[in-house]
């Protein structure tokens, strides 16, 4: 189906209302919503949606040459791919000092990945805590090993995203039967914001991922308007369930104006699990970012 159809599908008649210029960039993280779909087709289905950007995790598994052909053709960008692999990045975490150069090794092989799907960014886990060594310690490793990263990544225009992850859900809806990341190390804001402005480098933010927060701390909108050129990238899912908008605790009508008020210029990027049809959530959430409030 091509992008020009969109309005004339019914779950898609109300956005003939919003705005010609849309005032935040929008995209999604096509896996936990089309995880039936090849990656060519989860594409199409974004593009379907009307919406700007994707983005997706393994780019090992995807063929970067035929996913810029087809991002081209729908005049996508591909905002962010992963940087060192999981939330539990064995052997290429950031905590722990013995892992910095598994680290850098795999932050140039991504980096050169970014290159070739002309993407750029890449989110960075800092893994699980370290037994033996202090928070203070793996703070410290954390941001050397960002400054070593900088080196790599700033000559190439390719901006880090660190990710903050909640370690107090009993279970990760993206990953059920999987460890709930109880022992990820990164999971404050507080910590997040004084380590970007430790490493000091334009090319090292924070993902700043709505859910996690939420249940970590709240408070996202201030969060958000005091840290906002910390920030490179933003993720949306509600409380409880990591479902879309509107099925939970967080008004995202506000949070999204919020957001907008304060110039973000980076995407807001769409990773829940959809309690009904995928693109008509879609659909929804594009109307509630971009109709006029």
């Amino acid at each position: 189906m091509q992008r020009r159809t969109l309005l004339s599908l019914p779950a898609a008649g109300a956005l003939a209302s919003t705005p010609s210029r849309p005032r935040l960039k929008l995209s999604v993280r096509v896996e936990p919503l089309f995880p039936s779909l090849t990656l060519p087709a989860q594409i199409e289905k974004v593009a379907e949606a009307g919406y700007q950007g994707f983005e997706f995790g393994d780019w090992r598994a995807a063929d970067a040459g035929q996913i810029v052909a087809l991002k081209n053709r729908l005049k996508l960008d591909c905002v962010c791919l992963v940087g060192n692999r999981s939330v539990n990045p064995k052997g290429m975490g950031l905590c722990d000092p013995a892992e910095r150069e598994g680290f850098l090794t795999e932050l140039r092989a991504s980096a050169d990945a970014a290159r070739r799907f002309e993407s750029r960014m890449l989110v960075v886990l800092s893994g699980f805590k370290i037994p033996g060594l202090s928070r203070a310690q793996q703070h410290a490793s954390m941001v050397e090993g960002l400054k070593r990263a900088h080196d790599i990544v700033a000559p190439l225009g390719i901006t880090l995203i660190v990710e903050v992850i909640n370690t107090l859900a009993p279970v990760e809806p993206l990953n059920p039967k999987g460890n709930n990341h109880a022992d990820y190390f990164l999971d404050r804001t507080p910590e997040a914001f004084a380590m970007v402005r430790e490493v000091g480098s334009p090319f090292v933010k924070i993902l700043y991922d709505l859910y996690h927060v939420q249940i970590m701390e709240g408070n996202l909108i201030e969060t958000v308007r005091q840290n906002i050129s910390a920030i490179g990238h933003i993720h949306v899912a509600d409380v409880p369930g990591r479902h879309e908008p509107g099925t939970g605790e967080i008004n995202f009508g506000q949070v999204f104006r919020a957001i907008e008020q304060t110039g973000f210029s980076g995407y807001v990027g769409m990773e829940y699990i959809p309690t009904k049809d995928a693109l008509a959530t879609l659909v929804d959430v594009r109307r509630l970012a971009w109709t006029d409030r």
